[in-house]
């Protein structure tokens, strides 16, 4: 009866264990091959016009290809969540017509119909020109609790969203000029 036991838990012990082996390769094995992330997004011409929506694959690079394709202070900012001084940028007293795009990536983000003077020496927008185009995240640095705006495409960081913005939306989408390509139209 000892050895049966012995034996039967010795079986299992084994199956256990090779299932175990087979698991970690396989999760070994997943982690070497890089994921593809789709994500859908509306698309625009440079004169603001709705195209469609489109799929995408989200756009992944490393940090010396980004400072290679950026400014240092564009890097700082859109790669890194930094944040330009106040009236320093060069789109927070911008009232031409036109769009926003991502200056990492081209994503079309902002259009100058809902850019409006906030006075906080940033450029500031009600709205995105299409909700699908950024992503907000918590932000918890600074000791604060706020809205963290990044591009859906590339993940650059914008700037923040507040509550304290114009009718019809209430919101304030505080940017930074480094993170924004604006084309006129």
């Amino acid at each position: 009866m000892r050895r049966r036991t012995f034996l039967t838990s010795s079986f299992s012990l084994a199956a256990g264990a090779g299932i175990t082996l087979a698991g970690s390769f396989q999760a070994s094995a997943s982690g070497f091959s890089k994921s593809r992330k789709l994500v859908k997004l509306v698309e625009f011409t440079d004169s603001g016009q709705r195209k469609g929506i489109i799929e995408v694959e989200k756009v992944q690079k490393s940090d010396a290809e980004w400072r290679e394709q950026l400014t240092p202070e564009q890097f700082e900012v859109a790669r890194h969540a930094g944040t330009e001084r106040a009236f320093t940028g060069k789109y927070w007293n911008n009232h031409e017509h036109g769009i926003y795009r991502c200056v990492c990536c081209g994503n079309v983000l902002f259009s100058s119909d809902t850019k409006f003077e906030s006075h906080t020496g940033w450029p500031s927008f009600w709205e995105p020109i299409a909700k699908e185009n950024v992503e907000d995240r918590v932000d918890t640095s600074y000791g604060a609790i706020r809205t963290e705006v990044r591009c859906a495409k590339c993940d650059a960081h914008l700037g923040h969203v507040f509550d304290d913005g114009p009718r019809p939306t209430g919101l304030r989408y505080c940017m930074n000029s480094a993170s924004l390509d604006f084309i006129k139209s």
